[in-house]
């Protein structure tokens, strides 16, 4: 019987990119004010969250009163409850129904001490309704609760408008958005990757510090080739596992030309490092190639890699395990899957574009191609044989929107710093080889200046979709990276 092969899952089942944003909720209130708009208040607001898929954590109605926070003794309670569901917070949404007492709410996220993103939201007034009986000032109030947030030194997110309406198309991408960085936080913050192999002789770029990663609660597994090897030259072609896994690269990509034991050999590899994975619960890998793979085992990992990242747990090539920690980020945010690529090629003698390329192992839903082809290494086949080079993935990104980034360790300052900022994938002409696109950046010799003067890689991870808004707040404000926000 098969053994299942797993992938990173969150205690639901689902890859830890999509699991769904648990939200304690905060409700202020304050005495003088209405308290029926506390009571509506709240009752919008968990429709609102339970339409967007996410988790609302709060006490009843009846435990304190009307389901709000206005004194010290209500934080207490809902300190208290709060950090009893510490594991399965990812942020806090603070609503404003009314003015709301900014001591309390301070006081709430003071004694819960959940260290997590803290989104800020307060109602709008209905200028035809602004007597006693109906008048909410959530809009002054709010500037009273961040003056207290600031004071006891809690970091928190603000919505686009000052006052939104939480039925609005404004909250709902406000909501989008801190879930993104709330899953961006989350996932940074216990972040698990695989490195298997060692960096490549010729690629100093992409040295990082384990110590500086592990400091910001992201752990590196090691594994040596040698040990993969190992692992599998224990493996029958016949093993269910196995031959699954090659049925699964089959249906993957076009594979018409390719060896039977090219095929073999990747569907061994596939099933080793699944196992290893599960074992050491990893969100994602780095794998060494040039050439190694190629020398002592006969293919490039390519597909497999390929396919990892395309199910949500990214996987760098090179070895380049910041650049697997900014894959996973993106992906984190957007929950669609992230490609490592190199700035590799000006665009005739446009400024803003440039040619992105890699040998492949692109995951394939950034392609314009459903089922990519399947072919040899072009490069290293020059080196170690075309017979040696199988497992590459062929094919152009589609024209899309996409968000880039790169995160490095900088040793010499002591701290992980970034660079983020979003551009589009062209359908400009193109006649190359491997994964590759056209990109157009804005104000982009600006952005090599900045990468060439600041030492960064020439790797950058990208995701299509546009998240450098939620990368860069869940960075700066919540982890405390240094980022640069090139727009």
């Amino acid at each position: 019987m098969a053994l299942p092969i797993a992938q990173p899952k969150s205690a639901n089942g689902l890859p830890r990119a999509q699991r769904p944003v648990t939200l304690a909720v905060i409700v202020g209130n304050r005495g003088f004010f209405p308290k029926h708009l506390v009571t509506s208040g709240r009752q919008t607001m968990l429709e609102v969250l339970e339409q967007a898929g996410i988790r609302a954590l709060l006490l009843d109605e009846t435990a304190t009163a009307y389901g709000a926070v206005e004194s010290y003794r209500e934080a207490q309670v809902y300190g208290e409850f709060f950090r009893q569901h510490r594991d399965e917070i990812d942020g806090v949404l603070v609503t404003l129904p009314n003015f709301g007492d900014e001591r309390a709410i301070a006081n709430t996220l003071k004694l819960a001490g959940l260290n997590v993103p803290v989104l800020i939201h307060a109602f709008p007034d209905d200028v035809n309704r602004m007597g006693l009986d109906d008048r909410r000032d959530s809009f002054c109030g709010k500037m009273s609760v961040c003056n207290n947030l600031r004071q006891y030194n809690i970091p928190y997110t603000l919505t686009r408008l000052h006052t939104v309406d939480p039925t609005s198309e404004s909250f709902l991408k406000d909501l989008q958005q801190f879930a993104a960085i709330c899953r961006v936080v989350r996932g940074m913050r216990t972040a698990r990757i695989g490195a298997l192999g060692a960096r490549p002789q010729a690629f100093n770029t992409v040295r990082f510090s384990e110590k500086l990663l592990q400091h910001a609660g992201i752990t590196v597994e090691t594994l040596d080739l040698s040990e993969a090897f190992g692992r599998i030259a224990t493996m029958a072609d016949s093993d269910p596992d196995v031959l699954a896994k090659r049925a699964a690269v089959e249906r993957y990509a076009r594979t018409a030309g390719v060896p039977d034991e090219a095929l073999n050999k990747m569907a061994k590899l596939g099933v080793m490092i699944d196992r290893w994975m599960a074992d050491a619960a990893l969100d994602a890998t780095a794998v060494q190639c040039w050439n190694s793979m190629q020398d002592y085992f006969g293919i490039v990992p390519c597909t497999i890699m390929s396919m990892m990242s395309n199910g949500l747990a990214p996987s760098a090539c090179e070895t380049d395990v910041a650049g697997t920690v900014a894959m996973l980020a993106l992906a984190l945010a957007s929950g669609k899957p992230s490609a490592l690529l190199d700035w590799n090629n000006n665009y005739g003698d446009d400024p803003d574009k440039a040619v992105v390329f890699h040998c492949s192992n692109l995951p394939k839903d950034v392609f314009v191609d459903e089922i990519p082809v399947m072919q040899y290494q072009e490069i290293i086949a020059g080196t170690v044989g075309a017979e040696n080079a199988y497992g590459a993935i062929y094919a152009r990104i589609r024209e899309t929107p996409f968000t880039y980034l790169r995160v490095a360790t900088d040793d010499l300052a002591g701290q992980i710093t970034a660079y983020v900022g979003e551009g589009e994938f062209t359908d400009d002409p193109l006649n190359t080889f491997g994964g590759y696109g056209v990109v157009r950046v804005p104000h982009f010799q600006e952005l090599l200046a900045y990468i060439c003067e600041n030492g960064y890689e020439h790797h950058v991870s990208v995701n299509q979709a546009r998240v450098s808004g939620a990368i860069y707040e869940a960075f700066t404000k919540y982890l405390d990276w240094p980022t640069y926000y090139h727009r």
